[in-house]
């Protein structure tokens, strides 16, 4: 069991059932194989793009947190009053285990999250926007809970950005002035599988 790959068939999930099969069946090995073998980059890249946007601080929510890599990252720049939520009940013992967050709690994103309008200064979202996972309209409910002026940092694989409903997505949200991207960078995703993908910047509208 210990000698299984799970990153292969990460890009094959089309259910939420299958979703919340495979991470429980990875989460043990989950740190070891994406954050060590193939280097995983987006949780750095995302926490340095949003200190690039605004000051370190806040109350930031971690959408679809894992096993606390993206918490980990954002706590090491700084932004150190983090809540995180995800699909995956082992994924959240094992963020618990981190000691970066104040709150877990379990979430669906696709069926919207259970916290009210304007809660959060900031959020982030890094490698949550793929198939199987969550769909891209979602991210209007990742800015809804955050305040007017804050940001959502999102990170996510070529294969989904490529495939064009996610980048439709930013430019309807631009379009109809919800809120504006302040950042958009191209670079490593998992380098160690070859793999790239795109950090953006969004700020929530003031008005």
């Amino acid at each position: 069991m210990g000698d299984r790959r799970f990153l292969d068939t990460s890009y094959d999930l089309e259910t939420g059932r299958q979703t919340l099969d495979h991470y429980e069946a990875w989460a043990g090995t989950y740190d070891q194989e994406v954050g060590v073998e193939n280097a995983y980059a987006q949780p750095t890249r995302c926490a340095t793009a949003l200190t690039s946007v605004v000051e370190p601080g806040g109350r930031i929510l971690d959408v679809g947190c894992g096993t606390g890599l993206s918490g980990l990252a954002l706590a090491e720049v700084g932004f150190t009053s983090l809540d995180g939520c995800d699909f995956s009940p082992p994924m959240l013992e094992r963020a618990a285990a981190t000691g970066v967050y104040g709150r877990l709690f379990e979430s669906d994103l696709n069926k919207g999250l259970d916290v009210a309008d304007d809660t959060y200064d900031h959020a982030a979202a890094v490698g949550v926007f793929s198939f199987g996972h969550i769909r891209p309209s979602a991210l209007r409910d990742v800015l809804r809970v955050v305040r007017p002026g804050g940001a959502v940092v999102v990170g996510l694989n070529d294969h989904f950005w490529d495939e064009g409903r996610f980048p439709a997505e930013l430019d309807a949200i631009e379009a109809d002035g919800s809120a504006a991207v302040a950042f958009r960078e191209h670079g490593d995703h998992l380098p160690g599988a070859g793999i790239e993908g795109w950090v953006v910047v969004l700020v929530r509208a003031q008005g």
